[in-house]
């Protein structure tokens, strides 16, 4: 049920991902608004798994897990009837919510089910192939329905998914608390998802308009003051949702940093591609999806042997390794051009995708077995909040740096390409108010091949930014991996995975001691 609870979790997004550009097309969306089509998603993940997580160990895992797979079906149900790109906002959060919900749950069920340590790290490594499996199925998936059928209907496959496994749930699945008490942590639930929302909304904002826009500065302003006040309000709970003394583990707060950076790298990429494909190369869903599978692909074979390496290969080595590969394949990308064909991608998007798939296990178990048995839990939803707050800036960041590169450059394109005064001035007026698809509004007449060639090559400068600014992240991560992450003691093996994360003020003592 784990494997299948986090199959349904995030078969979105890259099923969403991928079909980005339709979507765009049919329902007129500029640049900020597909970002918010991903960050809808992403953001209720990120600010609720915590509170989801406390709230399986009050009232029940098995009640919480149930919750995520009918806010699945009920988001996926709402984006198919969408007629307004608000509309699939709208139910990418409840999916997002469903995430939230199913992510600690699913863990906590290994956890359950699987106490000894050592074997706990291969179940984590085929907990790590399903998510990967959801994320290279989720691609080709949309882009044969796109192929076929109207854009919509790629919300379809996760309604009968979640309700198969709902029902399945239902019978087989027994309910678990953990061991010791805990209570909901209201003052920090609302304190974290006002900054992580008030941080992504002042940076989408900001890149789409100004970053001296009154509204992104007030927004920018709540982010700090709510961080400020749930460090405040964490520190003297006797119940906290996320104990700060979590980090003073070695290995927790390494593998969580390393995390955020390199999640906030690779989905603003994959944001990034995804219009690439769309774009500049004008390919289908369908075509885009095969290439986006060279990566989830990738990942999804190597993460297996990863998992099952963990106790032979330590996690600091295969991580740092995992992340350098990454950054090679970013790197390596920048020498691609509009033109690029599917073998000079592959060999990069493979490369890329190896890198993840050794990443992606260690990372989560390293993060979970560096804490005391009682707080490995809450260690585990931690992991997991900070990591989908990299996800939700990450299409913020690269998609605002895209949009100012890209409108900035194209009027040189423009004059380079030969195109009149006036139909130029038309194409960047309608690129500054919606990104650049408004170009498409506008009429070309004859001058439409020699637009749109400048509009992609301004893409291109966009992305090659992009691509720099999200190598030099993931390499910062994989310095981070190298000079924090440490093998843990062999103490530290007691640890359980998920097992509840009751801790209190006193047990958090023992943090400081082990990870080191």
């Amino acid at each position: 049920m784990a494997c299948l609870g986090v199959f349904v979790a995030y078969l979105p997004v890259t099923t969403v991902s991928v079909s980005l550009p339709a979507i765009q097309q049919a329902l007129g969306a500029s640049t900020s608004q597909l970002s918010w089509v991903s960050d809808a998603f992403v953001l209720p993940m990120a600010a609720f798994i915590l509170t989801a997580g406390v709230f399986g160990d009050v009232h029940g895992r098995k009640k919480v897990f149930l919750t995520g797979l009918l806010l699945t079906a009920a988001g996926a149900a709402t984006a198919l009837s969408a007629s307004t790109v608000q509309v699939v906002w709208i139910g990418q959060a409840l999916s997002g919510l469903g995430a939230a919900a199913l992510l600690p749950t699913t863990l906590a069920l290994i956890s359950h089910a699987v106490p000894d340590f050592r074997e706990r790290g291969k179940y984590i490594g085929i907990w790590a192939m399903c998510l990967l499996g959801a994320l290279a199925v989720g691609g080709v998936l949309a882009g044969t329905v796109v192929s076929h059928f109207e854009w919509r209907w790629i919300f379809v496959a996760p309604i009968p998914v979640a309700l198969i496994a709902f029902v399945i749930a239902v019978r087989l699945l027994a309910d678990s608390r953990a061991p010791q008490g805990r209570r909901l942590d209201w003052p920090g639930q609302i304190t974290a998802a006002l900054a992580i929302t008030a941080l992504v909304y002042g940076v989408i904002e900001g890149g789409a308009d100004s970053f001296a826009d009154t509204k992104v500065l007030v927004a920018l302003a709540v982010a700090v003051i709510s961080g400020v006040a749930f460090v405040f309000v964490e520190r003297r709970s006797t119940s906290p949702m996320l104990d700060l003394a979590l980090f003073r583990s070695p290995g927790f707060a390494a593998t969580t940093l390393v995390a955020m950076v390199t999640f906030m790298a690779l989905i603003g990429f994959f944001f990034v591609l995804s219009l690439y494909f769309g774009m500049v190369q004008h390919l289908d869903t369908l075509d885009a999806a095969w290439r986006m599978l060279l990566v989830t692909g990738s990942s999804l074979v190597v993460s297996g042997p990863a998992g099952r390496l963990m106790h032979r290969i330590s996690s600091r080595g295969m991580i740092t390794a995992g992340l350098l590969m990454v950054t090679a394949a970013l790197l390596f990308l920048l020498g691609v051009g509009a033109e690029a064909s599917f073998g000079t991608l592959s060999w990069r998007l493979v490369l890329l995708g190896v890198g993840m798939g050794l990443v992606t296990a260690p990372m989560t178990a390293t993060a979970v077995g560096s804490v005391p048995h009682r707080l490995a839990g809450m260690a585990a939803a931690g992991n997991n909040a900070f990591r989908q707050v990299g996800g939700a800036l990450g299409p913020a960041v690269l998609g605002a740096l895209l949009t100012s590169r890209a409108v900035s450059a194209l009027p040189g394109h423009l004059a380079e390409a030969g195109v009149s005064d006036a139909t130029g001035a038309r194409v960047e007026a309608a690129v500054e108010a919606g990104g650049l698809g408004g170009a498409g509004g506008v009429p070309l007449g004859a001058e439409a091949g020699r637009v749109w060639a400048a509009v992609g090559d301004s893409f291109l400068d966009g992305m090659h930014l992009c691509l720099i600014v999200a190598a030099s992240l993931t390499f910062l991560a994989a310095v981070l991996a190298f000079v924090l992450l440490r093998t843990p003691r062999a103490a530290t093996g007691s640890g359980a995975v998920a097992q509840g994360g009751a801790g209190t003020k006193a047990e958090t003592g023992q943090v400081a001691r082990t990870g080191s």
